[in-house]
């Protein structure tokens, strides 16, 4: 194939690689720059184009690739490991923030609104917030996974409408 021949090609593919590009990156800019970057490397690699292959399918392939490597290299670089003894700062990540809602709620009448939860859905909350995870939390209590994730979203939300009516507010 001629270079011109791929050029015309590629030409042809723009509107849809730039579609594929946004359906993955869900972001104009980062669509744009893995279009940009997916025509470099089929221009580079255009010796490697099997000429009675399907075009359309290879460039498709090397836009996935780059948006998969890429993907992987930004939960890699945002993974935080930990060296110290005992791992005292696991998860710690580079700052602690603090949680002001103990300010406005006595921790006493939060700890009676929760005890007043069913049983069925405080109890996955209240291992939900002593930090298992929510297949531990299913394994426990012999429950399906989805159960449990449904059970912790109604204790909060039963949470929040209690202290929202207790306190005054009312959503808009």
């Amino acid at each position: 194939m001629t270079p011109m021949e791929f050029n015309t090609k590629l030409n042809t593919l723009t509107t849809l690689l730039h579609s594929f590009a946004y359906n993955l990156t869900k972001n104009v800019e980062d669509a744009k720059d893995l279009y940009q970057e997916t025509a470099y490397r089929a221009l580079f690699n255009r010796d490697k184009f099997q000429p009675d292959t399907n075009f359309k399918a290879w460039m498709f392939t090397i836009m996935k690739n780059i948006f998969i490597n890429n993907y992987r290299k930004k939960v890699k670089s945002n993974t935080i490991l930990d060296t110290t003894d005992n791992q005292y700062y696991l998860n710690s990540g580079s700052h602690a923030t603090t949680n002001a809602a103990e300010g406005g709620i006595m921790l006493k009448e939060l700890n009676l609104m929760v005890s007043a939860l069913d049983d069925s859905i405080r109890v996955p909350f209240l291992m939900h917030f002593e930090g298992f995870k929510y297949q531990e939390i299913a394994d426990e209590l012999e429950l399906p996974l989805g159960t449990v994730k449904s059970r912790i979203f109604f204790a909060r939300k039963e949470l929040k409408d209690k202290i929202m009516s207790n306190y005054g507010f009312h959503p808009n």
